[in-house]
């Protein structure tokens, strides 16, 4: 399906994108941190819909992880990477060592305000710093014409278009919609740490969804429904449930109008896996 270029510096990315520009070819930009899986390849087919030639960048940001996060162990095989992003004709390879994102003396963050302050944001202080500042980095580095981000990370999409909004980046975001194993589950690199056992309970999170969802359209009473719902994924197996909210779709604040396009988000831990989704009501 085509050759794919690696490079690995800023410089190299810049000379390949301006060599296309002056071919007059559109550019579309996925940006992740490897361990790719069907999700990822369905924002690049995206890509090669909505443009000429599509940009993958690959690194695991240090920035967005906390101190008891799993920097350290997530999961990372380039070469399988690479395998998967041939076989989806992928134009380019960005690969970048964490020196050439965040190099000597580098100080300068961005924070975000109240859409990065809640949710995620809540529990897990400075992860949207960590999100905004490298991908507003990725995003001039590469200066593409759209850049598509997967909705399982509603938040985090609806974040990127804040900053770039606000901070006059020109390059549409696009979202791309969530990719499901059969029973629900939303594909993650994550689902990789779940045993046999937690893996067939890990569906209930979607359905858990499901179910608000059409109760919110019935008029029912969120409060009480989201209180039961936190019950049920407890006795169903899961342990901590970190939020599980109905939010306007735009801002994530307090539900205003039901007749706006509103998301019910859900963070929970089973086992020792953190697992996140969402969807639209």
């Amino acid at each position: 399906m085509g050759d794919l270029t690696i490079v690995r510096s800023v410089a190299d990315l810049r000379t390949q994108i301006t060599a296309w520009r002056k071919q007059g070819k559109t550019i579309a930009f996925v940006p992740t941190m490897g361990a790719l899986h069907e999700g990822h390849l369905s924002l690049i087919k995206l890509g090669h819909e909505r443009a000429d030639k599509v940009c993958v960048s690959l690194f695991v940001n240090p920035k967005q992880f906390g101190p008891n996060e799993d920097f350290e162990v997530y999961p990372r095989d380039e070469q399988a990477d690479i395998g998967q992003l041939e076989g989806v004709g992928t134009n380019l390879l960005y690969a970048p060592d964490v020196t050439e994102i965040y190099p000597d003396g580098h100080t300068t963050s961005l924070t975000v305000g109240p859409i990065a302050d809640i949710l995620e944001g809540e529990c897990r202080p400075g992860f949207f710093t960590g999100v905004a500042t490298v991908v507003s980095k990725l995003l001039l580095q590469v200066l593409p014409d759209i850049a598509i981000f997967g909705e399982k990370d509603f938040q985090q999409l609806q974040v990127i278009r804040k900053v770039v909004k606000d901070m006059d980046i020109p390059v549409d975001i696009v979202g791309g919609p969530t990719v499901r194993e059969r029973d629900g589950l939303a594909l993650s690199s994550r689902n990789a740490y779940l045993s046999d056992e937690e893996r067939a309970v890990a569906s209930k999170l979607h359905h858990t969804l499901q179910g608000i969802a059409k109760a919110v359209t019935e008029n029912q009473n969120i409060d009480t429904l989201l209180s039961v719902a936190v019950e049920e994924l407890k006795a169903s197996g899961f342990g901590d449930v970190d939020y599980l909210a109905v939010r306007d779709a735009t801002t994530l604040q307090a539900v205003t109008d039901l007749n706006k396009p509103n998301r019910v988000l859900v963070a929970a831990t089973l086992g020792k896996t953190r697992l996140i989704d969402n969807i639209a009501i």
